[in-house]
């Protein structure tokens, strides 16, 4: 059997990364971008003031009170065109930008006023206090969004502050999916004797979407070669063929036999891990193919690392952290030859340290449960027994692409 990390590695050097498009910025939201985006203006463009007050030359402030005369106001959009001279000051408001010749804002707080003059009674700590320089944030042709990284809603902000109404993305990879299997059926259809809930169509098609693709159902393939033969015929197009089921060593797992007779290049078949042994990757008329076990728990599994790792090239994800650190709740017996996922809760320990703890029962039907897990606690080949308190590797399964 083939170890995680070398099934993994086939899969990335597998699939390609795909094209850029141009999409509206309103649309970006969860898109990775395949181009560095450079500001076109600097922000702000103008000293402006960060406080409702007065500005004042920094020169004219000595013993307080200290009485200017105010000559206009500055506001956000209406600046003052005169020059504030020596013993003069200037109504300012925030956001608005710093007249000519101040250099200082005495916040309203600290002042008092009569008429045209105003009364300083308690000096700025500094020169230029209150006082936000052009270029603070950012100058122009300062790139400030990477390539290889997903738009958040922040960076629909930023990216608007800098006056970019379009952005290069990657395209959305176009996922198609088919199910196998006489005992399956979509929800909402009558269940007859022996058949089961056909969960993972919605669940992987849900995954899909969550990290930043395009499903598309080819419906459920029956135990037939015929019927899956004719399933599978509508994944031409698509960047990526997933089968879930059919893929074990029982009579009618046919997905194996049906690809082989369609020139199907396989690349490996089996992995060392638990749940998700019977898993399949190649390629069928030049698109990569990925068969996951049939277990919804295990197509779950499978998906947080194999279809991850296919996303995370496809759409060229630049710096993609999957696993980390976290302390084990309770003690955990000794691992044996296959890498193991466990589902788990993760909760914030008294000492702010993350602690990961493995539910008791870690049976692959139970969808309940994995729905329930926060992660998954990598247990390597052969691990040891670990005590409460051990430091062990995670996988966080709060991971998408629509991310603040």
């Amino acid at each position: 059997m083939l170890s995680v990390i070398d099934a993994l590695a086939k899969v990335s050097d597998g699939v390609s990364q795909l094209p850029a498009e141009q999409v509206a910025l309103g649309d970006a939201l969860g898109r990775v971008l395949a181009r560095d985006v450079a500001s076109t203006l600097t922000h702000p463009p103008v000293a402006v003031s960060a406080m409702d007050g007065y500005a004042v030359r920094w020169d004219d402030l000595g013993s307080v009170p200290a009485p200017l005369t105010v000559i206009g106001e500055s506001a956000a959009g209406h600046g003052l065109e005169g020059t504030v001279g020596p013993g003069q000051a200037a109504r300012i408001f925030t956001g608005a930008a710093l007249p000519a010749g101040a250099d200082t804002i005495v916040i309203q707080e600290d002042t008092e006023r009569d008429g045209e003059t105003v009364r300083i009674l308690e000096n700025p700590k500094e020169k230029g206090e209150f006082v936000r320089p052009a270029g603070l944030d950012f100058a122009e042709g300062e790139v400030l969004l990477k390539a290889g990284h997903v738009v958040t809603a922040r960076g629909v902000g930023l990216a608007a502050a800098m006056n970019v109404p379009w952005l290069m993305v990657r395209r959305r990879p176009r996922v198609a999916f088919v199910a196998t299997g006489d005992e399956v059926v979509m929800p909402g259809q009558p269940v007859g004797p022996g058949q089961i809930i056909s969960s993972n169509s919605l669940a992987l098609a849900a995954y899909v979407t969550a990290m930043g693709g395009e499903p598309v159902s080819l419906g459920i393939a029956r135990d037939t070669p015929e019927s899956l033969a004719e399933t599978l015929a509508g994944a031409r197009g698509a960047d990526l063929l997933v089968t879930m089921g059919g893929a074990s060593v029982g009579d009618h797992d046919l997905v194996r036999q049906v690809l082989g007779g369609r020139g199907f290049e396989l690349d490996f078949y089996k992995i060392a891990m638990r749940p998700g042994k019977p898993l399949i990757f190649g390629h069928i008329d030049g698109t990569p193919l990925l068969g996951l076990p049939g277990n919804p728990v295990s197509t779950g599994v499978t998906s947080a690392l194999f279809l991850r790792a296919a996303f995370a090239k496809m759409l060229g994800l630049a710096g993609e952290r999957t696993e980390c650190a976290a302390v084990l709740g309770g003690d955990l017996p000794a691992n044996g030859r296959r890498e193991d996922y466990m589902r788990a809760s993760l909760e914030t320990g008294t000492d702010g340290r993350m602690v990961a703890t493995a539910f008791p029962r870690q049976d692959s039907a139970m969808l309940a449960a994995f729905t329930r897990a926060d992660c998954l606690i990598v247990r390597p080949v052969g691990a040891p027994p670990a005590k409460a308190g051990d430091l062990v590797r995670i996988l966080p399964l709060g991971f998408g692409v629509l991310r603040f």
